[in-house]
């Protein structure tokens, strides 16, 4: 078991204590209703922890990408200017698939 967080993680254990939580209304399981909503609130915990883990990777990536950008562009490295380019924009994408909704 990783110790990051894992979107995917996040949602499957939010979504499987939402059904506990569901399972132990119908058949009036506190025990199983409590469990359900300690898990779905531990999986948004992760989920959410990923998406900001994911959006600070991705602020990394425009800061180092517009550095090698500038610096590219002022020594006259193409390559570097083109990879700075590059890496920036895969930090823009980074942070627009892991902002947050709200």
């Amino acid at each position: 078991m990783s110790s990051d967080p894992s979107k995917t993680s996040g949602q499957f254990h939010s979504t499987k204590g939402t059904v506990k939580e569901s399972l132990g209304n119908v058949f009036g399981s506190t025990n199983l209703q409590q469990k359900g909503k300690t898990e779905h609130a531990a999986g948004e915990t992760e989920y959410n922890a990923a998406r900001a883990q994911g959006y600070a990777e991705g602020t990394g990536d425009r800061i180092t990408g517009k550095k090698d950008q500038v610096v590219g562009a002022v020594t006259g490295d193409r390559s570097q200017e083109a990879s700075g380019n590059l890496r920036q924009d895969k930090g823009e994408a980074k942070q627009d698939i892991n902002r947050s909704v709200f």
